[in-house]
């Protein structure tokens, strides 16, 4: 019989109980144990639609519980930090939204207090355990495309009405940069494989939203010339893509960071010509959630090690503190 992770869920937002809920239970290796919410009337109702044994009034009752194994962390940003080390501190494994915190610090911080506890931590970039990305990352090693050149990243929505959104709160770590750049972000760092230099943003910051930047464009420099033009918003009209440049081609990706079962096609243009690649497709959350449990269970290596958050945190605060400032800034200016 297969071995399973037992889940418990602290919190009830939408991206749980819409998402990532329902991946878990699709799943093999995972199971729902638990759901937490400080309204227990709340988790209750969230347990019996979708067949959760138990339902807590608080965080601190699922983490005393001795059958949940691992707990899945979609609480707004700036209560990341604390709830991944309690975690940790119960002796769970941790599978945490992201951004996994508010800076490289904190999530430096969340990833020593895992390793104290010998837990697993693990960001939830769910696009990144989609079987179309091997495919992608073996044609850019054939030479195809020729030599990387650039990548370019767009990834924005319109919720400007949406006024009691968390994402609009800055002192909970709202903005389009914390809740979207950090795709195309995290993505050109997985497809060119080094870490970046640099990063120049130009952002929107709204009185409107509480000054969160509601719109963000900016470039990332990489060693050897390499770089990011990216664009993220929560005030655009709705867009997705990812265009790899290389000397003797270009890749075209639709759908970048949301694609599924049947829209994880993308399109190589080379030679004069267009050729489509039929990707397999697939729910990302799930693969996921048992990506996440083959590492928890010594199966396979994690994808991604925690540092590789704490990386990503770096390049977020870089491209947060060059907005704000108007100005250039290196990544080793970040702590």
């Amino acid at each position: 019989m297969q071995r399973q992770l037992r889940f418990g869920v602290l919190g009830c937002a939408q991206i749980a109980t819409g998402t990532m809920m329902p991946a878990i239970a699709e799943s093999k290796s995972g199971v729902l144990e638990a759901v937490a919410s400080r309204d227990l009337s709340r988790s209750s109702r969230i347990a019996r639609e979708l067949g959760i044994r138990k339902a807590y009034g608080s965080y601190e009752e699922l983490l005393m519980d001795p059958e949940v194994d691992a707990v899945y962390i979609p609480l707004p940003n700036h209560l990341h930090r604390e709830w991944v080390i309690r975690a940790a501190e119960a002796g769970k494994h941790v599978l945490c939204e992201k951004p996994i915190g508010l800076s490289a610090r904190e999530a430096a911080e969340m990833t020593a207090a895992c390793r104290k506890a010998g837990v697993h931590l693990a960001e939830a970039f769910m696009y990144r355990h989609h079987p179309r990305y091997p495919v992608l990352k073996a044609i850019l090693q054939s030479g195809e495309i020729g030599s990387l050149r650039a990548i370019r990243g767009s990834f924005t929505y319109n919720n400007a009405l949406d006024n009691a959104n968390v994402r609009f709160r800055s002192a909970w770590g709202g903005g389009s940069l914390y809740d979207i750049g950090c795709y195309p972000l995290s993505a050109a760092r997985m497809l060119i494989g080094t870490e970046p230099e640099a990063a120049t943003v130009h952002a929107l910051f709204s009185p409107e939203h509480d000054n969160v930047d509601m719109l963000a464009s900016g470039l990332v420099e990489f060693p050897g010339g390499l770089s990011l033009i990216f664009e993220c918003g929560m005030w655009a009209y709705e867009r997705q893509l990812l265009e790899i440049i290389g000397t003797e081609g270009r890749i075209e990706i639709p759908m970048p960071f949301n694609a599924r079962t049947d829209d994880a096609d993308f399109y190589i243009y080379a030679g004069g010509g267009e050729r489509r690649v039929n990707a397999p497709g697939a729910n990302p959350f799930t693969c996921q959630v048992e990506d996440f449990a083959s590492a928890v269970f010594g199966q396979t290596p994690p994808l991604f090690e925690p540092e590789d958050a704490v990386r990503n945190m770096k390049l977020l605060e870089a491209c947060l503190a060059s907005a704000a400032g108007r100005r250039r800034v290196t990544l080793d200016s970040v702590d």
